[in-house]
């Protein structure tokens, strides 16, 4: 699940060789002549549709998409030999958290039929803060979310998790729109248990590159 791919309803890529989708704009030209030829997964993307349907969640299959830059930058990183299937599933913006850790549980039997579940997205993401110059210094409100991001995490409490916006401190200020940190209580949702942080670090004073996983 990418945050940069956003549908009314759940909707899963279905074709069998996803476009490279470069949905960014005023970086070098080498961005754009990247590509990544990783294959579909038509038939993962039916049965996480049908998973879904069973959980009483309304979701399709899709056509018209292919791999956001959500989805490809960090595969691209980690199999840069593009070799494993790949379905990206889209973000409901108005549904919010507790909807997004509904899909996670809904999707969980996947993990054990051999799918990877990833989350692309930001621990801290807001834009407008961002510090874009020479020894930039990490903002004091974007620490205190992320530490509170991976204590709340690594404590496997979803129902505080889903409630970060009035629980942790400025949560709005972190995530002054839900995008980015959506695909991040899929994966939890899927883990159903404490995750661990895998990586923490800032750029621009404050964009969290916070990672986690859920064995």
């Amino acid at each position: 699940m990418s945050a940069h791919w956003e549908t009314e309803r759940p909707r899963v890529c279905a074709v069998e060789r996803p476009e490279t989708i470069h949905d960014f704009y005023g970086f070098p030209d080498e961005l754009y002549a990247m590509r990544y030829p990783a294959p579909g997964a038509p038939e993962l993307a039916r049965r996480a549709v049908d998973l879904l349907r069973v959980a009483g969640i309304a979701a399709d299959t899709a056509l018209d998409w292919g791999l956001d830059h959500g989805a490809w930058v960090p595969l691209k990183l980690a199999r840069p030999e593009a070799d494993i299937p790949v379905a990206q599933l889209s973000v409901q913006i108005a549904d919010g958290p507790a909807a997004h850790l509904a899909l996670g549980r809904a999707l969980a039997p996947l993990r054990e039929e051999g799918v990877l579940i990833l989350g692309s997205g930001g621990a801290v993401h807001n834009l407008r803060a961002l510090d874009r110059g020479p020894g930039a210094r990490t903002s004091d409100w974007a620490r205190a979310f992320e530490a509170w991001l991976v204590e709340t995490v690594e404590s496997g409490d979803g129902e505080a998790l889903a409630d970060y916006r009035r629980r942790a401190p400025h949560g709005a200020m972190a995530h002054p729109r839900e995008e980015h940190i959506l695909p991040l209580f899929v994966a939890a949702g899927a883990g159903a248990g404490p995750g661990r942080a895998l990586h923490r670090d800032f750029a621009l004073g404050s964009l969290a590159l916070t990672a986690f996983a859920w064995d």
